[in-house]
C-alpha cells in the first residue's frame, strides 16, 4: 500500500518547515511547494526570494522534492486588488483571509489535484478532527496563537483533505522541535507584515498603487457625530474605526474614529462610548455545515483570542444579522466575523455595517 502523498505549503518559515518534517516522520510521502505570489525582491516578507530560498534549503535538508508554483496573477486579482478596493470603498480588509480562500486553499488545491496529491498541509495553528461523521475545524490548543479565524472559508471537503499538524502545540514547542530536528530555520523570526506591502506601510502602498482620484484618498473634514467640523484629514482610507492617535485635532476629551463617509470625504469621530455597538450585518456568509436559525454562538470580530456571545439571524443565504449580548468595541466593516460553538468553527462572513442595540 503506497504512502499517502502530501503537499506542504512551504513559506520558508519555521511553522511550515516543521509541518513537513512531522509529516515525514508520520510516514507520509511529502513534497514541498512554495507559492510565488509576486515578483521576487529582497523585501522582508513571506513571498520574497530569500523566503523561497529558505524553503528550498529546508526541503533539501529533509530530502524531499521542492516546487515553486506561480500564482502571481491570481494573487494580484484576488488579494492585492481586493485590498486596494476595500480601502477605497471605506472598509478595512483582511488580505490573509482572502489569500487562504482563493490562493492557498483555492489555486494551490487545484495545483496539487493536477499532480495527483492526496492532501494539502499548512503550518496553521488550528485543528481538524473527525467526529460524528464530520470533519470539524477547531481552534488551536494554544489560544494565543490560534489561527482558526483565518480559515473559516474552508469547506467540509477541503477539511477532509487538509492536514494541520501544529494545531495541538504552542509556538515555543514548534521552535524546540525544529531545533531538535536541526531545521535550518528553527530560530527564524516570524513575519508580522502584510507580505505585499513594503515596510508594512499600507498608506504609501495605497498612494502608489490605487487610483489617486478616489474620494478615499482625497482630503476632507474630520467631523463629530453631530456634523460639526473639528479638523481636516488627508484621506478617509488612512483612518480606522477605534483609532485615537494621529487625528491632529484638539478636544477637551479623547476622541476616536467611529466611522467614515467616503462619498462626503468625512472622518467621523466621537467619544469612547460611541465606538461600541451591539448589532452588525455581514455578507458573503460561509457555513462549513448548514445551521439552524436563530443561532446562539460565540463570535470573533477580529483576529485574536477574544470571543463574544451573540445571536445570529439569517436574512438570506449570504447575509446575516448578528446581535451581541454586550456592546462590542470598534466593529469594523471589511473585517471578518467568525462564529464558534465552543472551540468548533461554524463559519463566518464579512462585516458590512453596524448599529446600536435597538430596544424592544
Amino acid at each position: 500500500m503506497r504512502a499517502k502523498k502530501v503537499a506542504v505549503a512551504m513559506s520558508g518559515g519555521v511553522d511550515s518547515s516543521l509541518t513537513a518534517a512531522l509529516l515525514i516522520n508520520q510516514g507520509y510521502d511529502v513534497i514541498g511547494i512554495t507559492m510565488q505570489l509576486k515578483e521576487y525582491s529582497n523585501e522582508n516578507s513571506c513571498c520574497n526570494f530569500n523566503e523561497a530560498n529558505d524553503a528550498r534549503r529546508v526541503a533539501e535538508s529533509l530530502n524531499i522534492p521542492h516546487y515553486v508554483a506561480d500564482f502571481r496573477d491570481e494573487f494580484n486579482a484576488h488579494v492585492v486588488q481586493y485590498f486596494i478596493n476595500e480601502y477605497l470603498n471605506g472598509r478595512t480588509p483582511n488580505p490573509c483571509i482572502q489569500c487562504n480562500k482563493y490562493i492557498k486553499f483555492g489555486s494551490l488545491f487545484k495545483f496539487i489535484d493536477e499532480l495527483g496529491i492526496d492532501y494539502l498541509a499548512t503550518g496553521h495553528y488550528a485543528r481538524i478532527e473527525f467526529d460524528n461523521e464530520k470533519y470539524l475545524l477547531k481552534k488551536g490548543r494554544d489560544l494565543k496563537k490560534d489561527q482558526s479565524y483565518v480559515l473559516y472559508n474552508l469547506t467540509a471537503e477541503q477539511l477532509s483533505r487538509t492536514l494541520l499538524p501544529l494545531g495541538t502545540q504552542s509556538k515555543d514547542e514548534t521552535r524546540q522541535l525544529a531545533e531538535k530536528l536541526n531545521l535550518p530555520v528553527a530560530h527564524k523570526p516570524d513575519s508580522q507584515e502584510i507580505c505585499f506591502v513594503p515596510n508594512d506601510d499600507y498608506k504609501s502602498f495605497l498612494k502608489n498603487n490605487a487610483n489617486s482620484e478616489s474620494n478615499a484618498l482625497q482630503s476632507g473634514n474630520i467631523v463629530d457625530t453631530s456634523g460639526k467640523i473639528l479638523g481636516s484629514h488627508n484621506g478617509t482610507a488612512f483612518y480606522t474605526i477605534g483609532q485615537r492617535k494621529g487625528l491632529g485635532i484638539a478636544a477637551p476629551k479623547p476622541l476616536y474614529v467611529v466611522n467614515s463617509n467616503v462619498e462626503h470625504k468625512e472622518v467621523i469621530v466621537g467619544d469612547a462610548d460611541e465606538i461600541f455597538n451591539s448589532i452588525l450585518t455581514a455578507n458573503n456568509i460561509h457555513w462549513i455545515y448548514p445551521q439552524k436559525f436563530p443561532l446562539k454562538a460565540f463570535a470573533k470580530i477580529r483576529y485574536g483570542p477574544r470571543v463574544a456571545e451573540c445571536i445570529v439571524k439569517e436574512m438570506d443565504e449570504l447575509h446575516v444579522k448578528v446581535e451581541f449580548n454586550a456592546p462590542q468595541r470598534a466593529i469594523t466593516p471589511g473585517q471578518s466575523i467568525v462564529f464558534y460553538d465552543d472551540d468548533i468553527v461554524l463559519g463566518g462572513g464579512t462585516i458590512i455595517n453596524f448599529d446600536k442595540k435597538i430596544s424592544p
